[in-house]
């Protein structure tokens, strides 16, 4: 038994996400022709965690219960994820950041620390891209830049499988639209096929302080991508997480913690 406990490693769990603490404010938010969950908790300087594709803001539990002891926490679910609804609008990196631009006006922000997961990272970089004068720091976990920086490997990887059907659980849980899930995936994977595609020029001009972060056993994002965008962003800082993949806030919450206030905290 001991020989098969040990067979999966961390990089390979994926732990359920603890409870969220309860918020000081919630809501729904007006934006672009949408209502858009969100959720605050805490105060001090703010800082934006912004999930995933198909997930939602309530994976964010771990990191919430510890930024919020000395930031503004906000998270909020991204345009038909979770509890937020959509449109037939099609989906874009470009859409999703205005959202998340329009909560922040909502909610009164001007200027935010972002800490962005997978396409949360996406939307971060953005964000960095069009609006940094929005942005206080980056943390940009998972992320890709362009398409080819995915592996196609993780369409067979059994961690993101369990991710996927998980998900799907959530989403008929959390939707205004319970049962359609895979009219949603499709609107999402179309976006997949083309975006993000910025070239290294473009790179090149974000000035937002930024960390590129990753797994060290990440199953979606090559790692000489990771490191490729590490290298274009202007003083980029590389952070490689031991012993996790993807879903590094799950596996390690607390050392993820430590990483992101050390960046966002920064003098």
């Amino acid at each position: 038994m001991a020989g098969f406990a040990s067979a999966e490693e961390r990089w390979q769990t994926l732990p359920e996400p603890t409870a969220m603490p309860k918020p000081d404010q919630s809501g729904y938010a007006p934006v672009n022709g949408i209502q858009m969950y969100y959720a605050v908790f805490g105060a001090g300087d703010p800082v934006l965690l912004i999930h995933g594709g198909l997930g939602h803001a309530d994976i964010w539990a771990s990191q919430v219960a510890t930024l919020s002891k000395t930031h503004k926490v906000i998270v909020a679910d991204s345009r038909g994820h979770g509890r937020s609804t959509r449109t037939d609008q099609p989906f874009g990196y470009g859409l999703m950041a205005s959202d998340y631009l329009a909560l922040l006006d909502y909610l009164k922000i001007d200027k935010t620390a972002l800490v962005g997961w997978s396409d949360g990272g996406i939307i971060g970089i953005d964000i960095a891209l069009h609006h940094p004068e929005r942005l206080t720091r980056l943390y940009a976990q998972a992320a890709n830049v362009t398409t080819d920086g995915v592996d196609p490997g993780v369409m067979t990887d059994k961690t993101f499988g369990a991710y996927i059907v998980r998900s799907g659980k959530d989403y008929a849980r959390l939707s205004k639209t319970p049962d359609e899930y895979e009219a949603f995936v499709a609107q999402m994977s179309h976006m997949w096929e083309t975006q993000p595609a910025w070239t290294k020029e473009q790179l090149g001009t974000i000035t937002t302080p930024t960390a590129i972060v990753a797994g060290d056993h990440d199953e979606a994002i090559k790692r000489e991508h990771t490191e490729y965008m590490a290298a274009a962003i202007p003083g980029a800082k590389l952070v490689i997480l031991p012993d996790v993949g993807h879903f590094a806030s799950l596996q390690a919450p607390d050392e993820y913690n430590q990483s992101v206030l050390d960046f966002i905290d920064a003098k």
